[in-house]
């Protein structure tokens, strides 16, 4: 009782705001309300092998599934998560979408959940600016449902390159060609590993960590991203 009154106090002077739309959350929602929650435009791209996502990526490197939670649109609830997780320091805004992503792909007939999650990396330059690593935090709040690890410093990124803003496809490629390497290949041989990542739009930053990943005997990639942008 004496919690709860503490919490309706301190909620007073310190408001928990949605991460989608800004406005406070009540005691049982968390980071993201309900209604936000109601009308995410979800994809559903896990319950279609031949969805829109796989199709940007077949041919290009081998994978077991692909998907993708939400669609990105611009002004809408999915860009301000994203602009929170991203920019205003709110690193739950990607564990709460994780989490939230995860109970769907749980839930599905048809997706096979893997051994284990690699979240994309940042360079260390960029995760000192940051703080944190937003595709970890997605990472976490996905085995925090799906009951599995994550490994987040096996796959490295070696190289601070350009922004991929403006870049075409195969100049966001060539732009990350030998960014990453795996520091211990050994403790993944034949792992189905489930790569995860913020927002897909080329895809040229899955296709080269997973390029390094696929080297190594045995293993296995599924690929994750919580936004589609359109």
């Amino acid at each position: 009782m004496f919690k709860t009154f503490l919490q309706d106090f301190l909620a007073l002077f310190f408001p928990e705001l949605c991460a989608a739309c800004g406005t406070n959350l009540f005691n049982n929602e968390q980071v993201i309300c309900t209604n936000c929650i109601y009308h995410l435009p979800l994809t559903n791209f896990h319950n279609d092998s031949e969805n829109r996502l796989s199709k940007q990526l077949w041919g290009r490197f081998i994978f077991e599934q692909a998907s993708s939670f939400v669609y990105f649109r611009k002004g809408g609830r999915v860009q301000n998560i994203m602009h929170q997780l991203k920019y205003n320091k709110r690193p739950e805004a990607g564990y709460r979408m994780g989490q939230l992503y995860a109970q769907a792909l749980k839930a599905a007939d048809k997706w096979i959940i893997p051994d284990l999650i690699i979240p994309v990396p940042l360079h260390p330059a960029k995760l000192r600016k940051r703080e944190y690593n937003q595709s970890e935090s997605i990472a976490n709040g996905m085995a925090s449902i799906l009951v599995i690890a994550v490994v987040p410093d096996n796959l490295v990124r070696i190289a601070n390159t350009e922004t991929q803003t403006k870049k075409s496809r195969f100049e966001r490629y060539e732009n990350l060609a030998g960014a990453f390497i795996c520091r211990f290949p050994d403790a993944l041989k034949g792992k189905h590993i489930l790569v995860v990542d913020d927002v897909f739009t080329t895809g040229a930053t899955l296709e080269a960590c997973s390029i390094v990943l696929l080297e190594i005997a045995a293993v296995r990639i599924s690929i994750a991203t919580v936004a589609f942008a359109e």
